[in-house]
């Protein structure tokens, strides 16, 4: 080999230098005598005792010209491995001679220990002399030890040619045994032993070298692979060999990757199948072949790794599946591309107890947020739109609609009654808590109940603006709200407003909801009608979103209160019908008052009793939320008197004073409030509010100094003019003080406890 290196070497040499003698004599010299002596003559200058070997070699480089500059270089570095590798076979085919040489050169050196040689390993005795050692080793033929050393590398060299890996390990252990005992022992020389160490290591890195190259093969699969690994951990390199274990994966992975394309599949969730089968096979093999290599040694690295697969295989699936699911506000499609990864993931985690499912759950929750809220646009754009052609009239479910579903049933097992556009709503929310239910890994309930609050809370709008009087007051809408819906005129289409919130958000909304819950997902929900809608709202923040649906329902419910209150308060005019100067004038008109409960109150008791009647068809099972319209819309009328400042200026400090006949009918209008009030239309609150402002404006008839109990008449003659107000209005026959509903929140209260009113303002 040497001599082919030096004949390809010659040939290149540059013209102009001639070329050192060893590469005359490596290759054998030659070409007839008369060419011999023009060489001699050309290697003279070599051998003058000035010759400069740098001034020589400037001179003819200043001739040459970059390429015969390279050449050069080129000739001299393969000039210098030609003789290295002369050199070593020369020593290990005359091991004993180039011994004995050396010992000569040692002799003729005045500092032996500059050569970086021992010569008291090299004797047979410390004290010897040197013609001895001379001797004794030209007559010693070498042992079995040192000629196994010179046949060492040529051994190693055809094992690693025929890729007999563990041959060359047993070898390379059998040499550091070797090495280990003649350090100890003293079997080898000094010499021989740095060759045989040389070797070691040189051999080492060269196998080594072997075993990552065929481990980075697409090639090398199996039981290759962990042996390659195996046979780099025995090299005593165990993290090399972790790393081109899992580079190995990684690069198979990438290659099986690349018959993936997105757009050869017919959606997201092929392609995500596709991609996750072989990315968490991957995964699977890879913890496979690492246990059965390293046990536990890696696992760290391991983890790290695997996480970095799992990272790269959720980018993939949010740019090529879940982006383009989300953007179009496909959540079901882009909930199944994220259940098909999970469950892969997941069957990893039951094998390998590797959890790589929070990686991939935080990487898809943005994709999987901007479906849900796109999602949530789409049901609040769709019932915007509904309810621009709703007609507000009750109907039942279509046939086949998802509001019929036991899931929506009411809690009296009765198929409810809602406008079109309240049917529409709710039968889009029940199917995007349906898709949305097999994400509660994500925790995502908490703001999809938020959203879902916020979708509610602009439905109520759009119910409020249906009101007539909501084009004027916006008191109550949040934030902006489509105009173009219709008005419901009529008391029965303001009710059917009603209806369809406190539907939907005392019980179709949360039992939807419940969809989010994970016993419902795994299918242990009892029957709800068993075991009632408030027993299945555990959960102390469904509760709670509960008790949000219901305040937005009473902002729609305050607001139908409060336009019937100002429509009985004003004319269309924007005069009052509730004024002190009604009562202030009475005692200075000529006229004998005809008496009757003032109009106002009496158009109140007919509009209740209009309003109940009709609520009576529209809330069956719902009585209470009726009731409790009813005496809302009472409180709102005699809190505006409480509150009115004008009103109690004129009473207290007017330039005319309350008289006798504007007490007596001030009185007797109260008193008729309590009456039709009780059991039905009055809260304990407003009860008390009435008895307060009595007291009030008795007091501020007394400060005339007159006593308001000898002007007043007698209860008897207040409760007469008042049931005989209530018959002639409500058509139905008197009832007495004790004939109170049982059920009211105010059954308990008499209309006989105004006397004590009386009792105050006379004492």
């Amino acid at each position: 080999m040497a001599s082919a290196k030096s004949s390809r070497s010659r040939n290149s040499v540059p013209s102009g230098l001639a070329a050192p003698p060893g590469a005359l004599q490596a290759n054998g010299g030659g070409g007839g005598q008369e060419a011999g002596v023009q060489l001699a003559d050309k290697l003279k200058i070599f051998k003058t005792d000035n010759f400069d070997s740098d001034a020589y070699v400037q001179s003819k480089c200043q001739t040459m010209n970059e390429r015969e500059i390279k050449q050069l270089c080129n000739y001299l570095q393969d000039l210098k491995k030609a003789s290295a590798e002369e050199m070593r076979k020369s020593v290990y085919a005359n091991y004993a001679s180039f011994i004995r040489d050396l010992l000569v050169r040692i002799d003729d050196r005045p500092n032996a220990h500059a050569e970086g040689v021992n010569i008291d390993s090299l004797s047979a005795a410390s004290d010897g002399g040197k013609e001895d050692d001379k001797s004794r080793i030209e007559d010693q033929e070498p042992s079995d030890m040192e000629k196994w050393v010179v046949e060492f590398p040529d051994l190693l060299e055809v094992l690693l040619a025929e890729r007999r890996v563990d041959e060359a390990l047993d070898a390379l252990d059998e040499a550091e045994r070797v090495v280990t005992d003649a350090k100890q022992n003293q079997t080898l020389g000094t010499l021989a032993l740095a060759l045989l160490q040389n070797a070691v290591s040189e051999y080492r890195q060269k196998l080594a070298d072997q075993l990552a190259e065929a481990a980075c093969q697409s090639s090398t699969r199996g039981v290759e692979l962990r042996g390659a690994a195996s046979a780099l951990k025995r090299l005593g390199d165990g993290p090399r060999a972790h790393t081109l274990l899992l580079t190995a994966h990684h690069q198979r992975l990438q290659y099986n990757m690349q018959v993936i394309h997105p757009t050869s599949t017919s959606y997201g969730g092929a392609y995500t199948a596709a991609v996750s089968q072989q990315v968490f096979s991957a995964i699977a093999q890879a913890l496979n072949d690492s246990q059965a290599v390293f046990g536990d040694e890696f696992a760290s690295e391991l983890v790290i790794w695997s996480t970095k697969q799992a990272e790269s295989f959720a980018h993939l699936v949010r740019r090529h599946a879940l982006a383009s699911s989300a953007a179009a506000g496909g959540l079901r499609a882009a909930v199944e591309c994220v259940q098909i990864a999970i469950e892969h993931c997941s069957l990893l985690e039951a094998h390998w107890k590797l959890s790589l499912s929070s990686v991939l759950l935080r990487l898809f929750r943005p994709c999987v947020e901007q479906a849900l809220d796109a999602n949530l646009r789409r049901i609040e754009e769709s019932t915007s739109a509904l309810a621009a052609a709703d007609d507000w009239v009750l109907i039942y479910p279509s046939t086949g609609s998802r509001t019929s579903s036991r899931s929506s049933t009411s809690v009296m097992g009765i198929q409810p009654k809602l406008t079109s556009s309240a049917h529409r709503f709710n039968s889009m929310v029940q199917d995007f808590l349906e898709d949305v239910g097999p994400l509660l890994s994500m925790q995502l309930g908490g703001s999809t109940m938020d959203g879902l609050l916020k979708v509610f809370n602009s439905y109520i709008n759009l119910l409020i603006n249906a009101l007539p009087s909501s084009m004027e007051d916006e008191t109550y809408l949040d934030g902006p709200v489509n105009k173009l819906v219709q008005i419901a005129e009529t008391e029965t289409q303001q009710l059917s407003l009603l209806a369809n919130a406190s539907l939907l958000a005392e019980d179709l909304l949360p039992r939807a909801a419940m969809k989010l819950s994970p016993h419902y997902q795994a299918g242990r929900i009892e029957d709800t009608r068993q075991r009632g809608l408030d027993k299945n709202i555990r959960v102390p923040e469904q509760r709670e979103w509960k008790r949000k649906l219901q305040r937005s329902v009473d902002k729609l419910r305050d607001s139908f209160c409060r336009q019937h209150a100002l429509d009985l308060i004003f004319t269309e005019d924007g005069d009052t019908n509730l004024s002190a100067e009604m009562y202030i004038n009475m005692d200075y008109n000529s006229e004998e008052p005809d008496w009757a409960p003032s109009p106002i109150f009496q158009e109140l008791y007919a509009k209740l009793n209009s309003i109940a009647t009709i609520a009576s068809d529209i809330f069956v099972g719902r009585e209470r939320f009726a009731t409790l319209l009813l005496m809302r819309l009472t409180e709102t009328v005699i809190l505006w008197l409480s509150e009115d400042q004008s009103f109690w200026e004129e009473i207290e400090e007017g330039q005319r004073p309350l008289g006798p006949l504007g007490l007596q009918q001030f009185y007797l209008d109260m008193q008729f409030v309590i009456l039709f009030g009780q059991g039905r239309f009055l809260s304990r609150h407003v009860h008390q509010v009435i008895i307060d402002v009595i007291e009030r404006v008795m007091a501020a008839f007394s400060a005339t100094g007159m006593n308001p109990d000898s002007v007043l008449p007698s209860n008897d003659w207040f409760f007469e003019i008042a049931q005989e107000t209530i018959f002639r209005i409500s058509g139905k026959a008197r009832y007495g003080n004790g004939e109170r509903e049982l059920n009211s929140p105010t059954a308990s209260v008499s209309a006989q406890s105004i006397s004590s009113v009386r009792s105050l303002g006379s004492s």
